[in-house]
């Protein structure tokens, strides 16, 4: 049985070599081939079976990709890049799913129930690299059967009709998508940067009617791929957030925001991904700067429903988490408020909400859920004359968004936490070294981009107001 296992290995790997070296197949081995994972969008497949004309799509041959070895070589500024392993998702269902990115979820699933995916079976006598459509054996695979290299799954050839996802043919109102193109910060091949407002959640929830991760598509014209979410941020919270406009691009950000985690946690180090934040707080901290290293544990509330986050050691259990957050005062003001800079090495949930509550003893200005107490004598500042009348003036937004109030003049502020600035590696040029013949890619000239988000108006207005008072 080993012998033969042996062999069976053997004649897939050298299908999948064979497919990287004939001109008229269309994908390479490694990171070139998961990178055209949308060959079934452009119509340049294959079809086969003669005896059933035109019954299948043959996808590219499985060859994974180690987004992580991906992550580590750019962060690193080093070499490597492609992933020989197939790693812990090397299933068909997640090849199927990178391969036909504009498929819907549903209907993936739908097929591997029905039996519908294929995959070819490959002999001692014939490979499918040599095989004709007469020749080859295809056999049911199921959702979780592990992929080798050289493996090739077929899908049944009417799916094309079912090319535009789902998602996108929802939205038609203008100014909802024109609203939605107005946030962009930054556009390439790889990745979208928006100035996310207070208020829009970015994944779907109990009561959450509109959320990023469904209006993805807006963001693109003409494309079966939809964008991706790459990190998330508060509901309340604005700012800079990075979706990823392929799989290839969204799983080596991923892996990229792992490592700045793991790398700050090793020796504090956080050089290929940093962030800033800007918040205000109620109080002043004890040092105008310094290091909060300060582990993070959920914990269930009375109601038994609830839960919130909370200062925990980390010797006890193994459910707390490390997390390190730097921060450094902008302004203290005379009414007892602060301007804080804030640069999370770690990325936790509620990370800097909880360290400015619970460790510096200053929770942020609008938050309810960790500074409950610190609102319960709440006085609204006076609106100084002096403020430009349309600062002040309310507007309603699309997606049941509102722009204006909030700042420290109402009687309840909203939240005072902004990603104001990001910074992080040219994806889009990385990629591309990566799909390229050289098998020895070095980043170590890899431009970093910096991408900066605006304040926005409550917290524009919470500082003019400040700064009046000030004075």
């Amino acid at each position: 049985m080993a012998a033969r296992a042996a062999a069976l290995l053997f004649f897939r790997r050298r299908a999948a070599a064979a497919a990287a070296t004939k001109p008229q197949q269309r994908c390479a081995a490694g990171l070139a081939t998961a990178a055209r994972h949308d060959a079934l969008d452009s119509g340049d497949f294959a079809r086969c079976g003669e005896g059933s004309k035109n019954r299948w799509v043959e996808l590219p041959p499985f060859a994974p990709l180690d987004a992580n070895a991906a992550a580590r070589a750019i962060s690193g500024g080093g070499g490597g890049g492609r992933g020989d392993g197939a790693g812990s998702d090397a299933t068909a269902l997640w090849w199927v799913r990178r391969c036909c990115p504009n498929l819907p979820a549903s209907l993936v699933q739908k097929l591997f129930r029905q039996r519908k995916v294929k995959k070819n079976f490959v002999n001692a006598e014939t490979s499918s690299s040599d095989a004709s459509p007469k020749q080859l054996r295809l056999r049911r695979v199921s959702a979780k059967d592990e992929l080798v290299p050289g493996d090739i799954l077929f899908l049944p050839v009417n799916i094309q009709e079912s090319s535009i996802p789902e998602k996108t043919k929802k939205f038609g109102n203008g100014k909802e998508r024109d609203f939605l193109r107005s946030l962009e910060i930054h556009k390439d091949k790889a990745i979208i940067v928006i100035n996310k407002p207070h208020g829009m959640a970015v994944q779907g929830g109990v009561g959450i009617k509109n959320s990023l991760d469904i209006l993805a598509p807006m963001f693109e014209d003409n494309s079966s791929d939809v964008p991706r979410l790459v990190h998330r941020l508060d509901r309340d919270c604005s700012g800079v957030l990075v979706l990823g406009r392929t799989q290839l691009s969204t799983s080596i950000m991923h892996a990229i925001f792992r490592e700045k985690t793991a790398d700050a946690l090793a020796d504090g180090t956080q050089q290929v991904l940093q962030r800033k934040y800007v918040a205000l707080v109620i109080g002043r901290p004890r040092h105008p700067k310094g290091l909060l290293s300060a582990p993070l544990a959920k914990v269930v509330l009375d109601d038994g429903k609830s839960e919130r986050l909370t200062v925990r050691d980390g010797s006890n259990t193994a459910s707390v988490q490390d997390a390190l957050t730097e921060y450094c005062v902008i302004e203290s003001c005379a009414e007892g408020y602060t301007w804080l800079e804030l640069f999370p090495r770690t990325g936790r949930k509620h990370q800097l909400r909880v360290h400015c509550a619970e460790v510096l003893g200053t929770p942020i200005v609008g938050d309810y859920k960790y500074g409950r107490q610190a609102h319960q004598n709440w006085t609204p500042l006076p609106i100084p004359r002096t403020i430009d009348a349309e600062m002040l003036k309310k507007r309603k937004l699309p997606f049941g968004l509102a722009q204006g109030g909030g700042s420290i003049a109402e009687e309840e502020p909203q939240l005072h936490l902004h990603c104001k600035q990001m910074i992080l590696p040219d994806i889009s040029t990385a990629l591309q070294r990566l799909q390229s013949s050289d098998t020895n890619h070095d980043f170590a000239d890899l431009e970093k981009l910096s991408f900066v988000a605006p304040l926005p108006l409550h917290m524009r207005l919470s500082w003019e107001i400040l700064k009046a008072v000030s004075k």
